[in-house]
């Protein structure tokens, strides 16, 4: 006989048995084939640096590990505007591994990570490093050398928007020490000087990759000012076409990685996003740093590639500006240096 109480009986187990299906649609963390899907909210030129890196990773978790299957995602773009997608909750990042440490700051400010995030993994939590130079036509027909070139009235300039790019912030702040330095901290001449250098500006693309695409595959202008990864890749591609030139002065370029703490607690994702970053630190995790063209930590595994990354005069960013928290505010934020220099240019 059906009774009021099996009907309460099944009700509540039908329930229970759509919460919990709800539930695991909410988080995410599996499809259809169990799972866990992870996203890495990259910069632009991290490309082929993060699609070869995974595919060690995924051996190293799935097998070594004895851990579940891993679907590894990534996402790429100006370093700046991926951090606002992150905090505005258009991508659920297991992990960031931006162009600099600022745009961690701003995920974190917005409550995403937690405080002490830089001292969780090694060297800051900059795994590697890389550095601005320029990269040029064959033959170096402008005979571009050093940063007060760019400012010549026949050069034309190629580089991304340190409004959303991340190397394109290193790159200012290379440019601004090396005038710092040649005008005895005269700011009104280095803005003058600054501003010269973006008069000859005639492609001021959202992100790195897209500045190399305008200047290798558009032939626009005459110098792209370059992560070096980026310029030593289109060598790579390119051998007959360009050059490298290495500036009298850089700076010691160094992104930073970080777990976003509030998404993974959600899907359940810490320990996977712990390691995938530590593993960034492993031997294997160097090499694949050096072979994409970007600076290893490891000494050693460095030395093996001292063919490729030449020795440079690079200062660091605490030391000439204080950190990254000051540099912004004085150079990057609404109405700083940057909007001064660049007031009324057209690009």
């Amino acid at each position: 006989m059906f009774t009021m109480t099996k009907f309460l009986k099944i009700l509540i187990i039908a329930c229970i048995i759509f919460y919990a299906g709800f539930m695991s649609g909410c988080t995410n963390t599996t499809n259809a084939d169990d799972e866990q899907i992870f996203l890495n909210v990259s910069y632009d030129p991290t490309r082929e640096l993060y699609a070869a890196y995974d595919e060690k990773f995924k051996v190293h978790w799935e097998k070594k590990l004895r851990h579940g299957k891993i679907n590894l995602t990534q996402s790429h773009g100006g370093s700046g505007k991926q951090a606002h997608k992150v905090i505005k909750g258009d991508l659920e990042a297991d992990v960031v591994t931006l162009a600099l440490a600022y745009d961690v700051i701003e995920i974190k400010n917005a409550g995403l990570i937690r405080g002490g995030w830089q001292n969780e993994f090694p060297d800051n939590s900059s795994p590697y490093t890389s550095t601005i130079v320029f990269l040029v036509r064959n033959g170096n027909p402008k005979n571009i050398r050093d940063w007060d070139d760019l400012a010549r009235d026949d050069v034309e300039i190629v580089m991304p928007n340190p409004k959303t790019s991340g190397g394109a912030q290193w790159g200012y702040l290379a440019a601004w020490e090396y005038a710092t330095q040649k005008f005895s901290a005269d700011e009104n001449v280095i803005k003058d000087f600054m501003r010269r250098i973006f008069m000859n500006v005639v492609a001021l693309d959202s992100g790195a990759r897209g500045s190399t695409l305008s200047f290798v595959q558009e032939g626009k202008g005459d110098v792209l000012i370059s992560w070096e990864n980026e310029a030593l890749l289109s060598l790579k591609d390119h051998p007959d076409n360009y050059e490298i030139v290495t500036p009298s002065i850089s700076i010691l370029a160094e992104p930073t990685v970080a777990v976003v703490d509030k998404i993974v607690e959600k899907k359940g994702t810490s320990e996977l996003a712990t390691e995938y970053l530590k593993y960034l630190y492993s031997d294997e995790g160097q090499e694949i740093a050096a072979q994409n063209f970007y600076r290893p930590r490891n000494r050693k595994i460095l030395a093996k590639y001292e063919h490729i990354f030449k020795p440079l005069k690079l200062f660091n960013i605490d030391d000439a500006f204080g950190g990254w928290v000051t540099a912004h505010k004085k150079h990057f934020a609404d109405g700083a240096s940057f909007d001064q220099v660049t007031a009324g240019i057209r690009f």
